[in-house]
């Protein structure tokens, strides 16, 4: 498993979602071919957020993001799960794994943390404050996947890129946008091409075929909107493709960002012990589909198209989204709704705070 989550990448870059700039034409050529979720969203607003609902499959918790919280080692994660099954597992940043306590929470949690210190000077065509170009990450990251392979071992390496950010520079020569013009436009399909080169490549290798490829963001460019919790800024794309493993289609029900993780393993039909708060979406009961969206202190509950939102003081709103605008319109709330809104994210930070998110109870 290769799973790619992808800096500051909105769902409303790509042309299936009604993009007319053509930033994304890798993306946007490989959605027929692979496993598209239309309806996916993000848990929160940064990167830590998105760690943590990929790894974690939990919730988001009031406040921080438990990737930068005390007492966060030992964690019951996709790559505990896939290293008690034999698996080399891998967490590869472009650039220091110090930011955002990166580097403690993976490397406590079953993770091998590789980061820019430890890719070559050859493999680096460009750096900038937040670390090595993509290109370098993800041509590192076929050389870990080599050197598994070449022991007889299965792999899972997440990689969490950085060049779509600012100041959006990128190396000369590999899309018709100049770094020059610093724009997240350049960054965006930079990112792209880099992706698009590092499947082209790894195609070339005897293990794709073997290979499940995941590509997510972990949360949207612009998340502040005119309301607390615009749904549409949470809407963010995430496709997984493995030709000879898994058929094209679009799913086109709700999707939470802490329901990859089960899935993923669900379609590799790996028997585990689960502590994960996300579903299999292909193993749950019809009805079930539900998102997660938050701010570091307002925490949504998306279910059957109405939004409950809690906030601090035990505030309590209940809106219907407009997914497409973000807008919302307040209703009266519904009490089975808002207590089970209460008991996820309750839930999450009771495991968490009791330690029954570790590995070891």
């Amino acid at each position: 498993v290769v799973l790619i989550s992808v800096e500051s990448f909105s769902g409303d870059y790509l042309k299936i979602f009604g993009n007319t700039e053509n930033i994304t034409p890798y993306l946007d050529s490989l959605i027929p071919h692979g496993l598209w979720f239309n309806q996916f969203y993000a848990s929160g607003t940064r990167t830590v957020r998105g760690l943590e609902a990929l790894s974690l499959a939990i919730p988001p918790t009031p406040g921080q993001s438990i990737v930068r919280r005390p007492d966060n080692d030992d964690m019951v994660t996709m790559g505990s799960v896939l290293k008690n099954k034999g698996y080399d597992v891998h967490y590869i940043y472009g650039g220091n794994s110090f930011f955002d306590n990166m580097g403690k929470f993976f490397s406590n949690s079953s993770y091998r943390v590789l980061d820019k210190r430890d890719i070559p000077d050859s493999l680096v065509h460009l750096t900038t404050a937040w670390g090595v170009d993509d290109e370098a990450a993800f041509n590192f990251t076929l050389q870990q996947c080599d050197k598994s392979f070449n022991t007889g071992k299965p792999f899972f390496n997440h990689i969490m890129t950085v060049s779509n950010h600012r100041p959006y520079t990128y190396p000369e020569g590999r899309i018709d946008i100049s770094p020059t013009y610093q724009s997240i436009q350049g960054a965006v399909k930079y990112t792209d091409y880099a992706i698009n080169k590092f499947i082209k490549d790894a195609e070339k290798k005897p293990w794709f075929k073997n290979t499940l490829f995941v590509i997510v963001a972990d949360h949207c460019a612009k998340s502040a909107g005119k309301t607390d919790l615009p749904v549409n800024r949470y809407h963010i794309p995430c496709i997984i493709y493995a030709p000879q493993l898994i058929a094209p289609t679009i799913e086109n029900r709700l999707v939470s960002q802490i329901d990859l993780a089960p899935t993923i393993l669900g379609l590799m039909k790996i028997n585990y012990t689960s502590r994960f708060m996300g579903y299999d979406i292909y193993n749950m009961i019809p009805g079930n589909e539900r998102a997660f969206i938050s701010t570091y202190q307002d925490m949504g509950y998306i279910r059957n198209g109405e939004m409950v939102i809690l906030s601090p003081r035990q505030k309590i709103e209940m809106v219907r989204p407009n997914f497409i605008t973000g807008s919302n319109t307040r209703i009266k709330p519904i009490d089975s709704l808002v207590n089970e809104a209460i008991a996820w994210y309750q839930g999450a930070s009771y495991l968490y705070s009791s330690g029954g998110y570790k590995s070891t109870k």
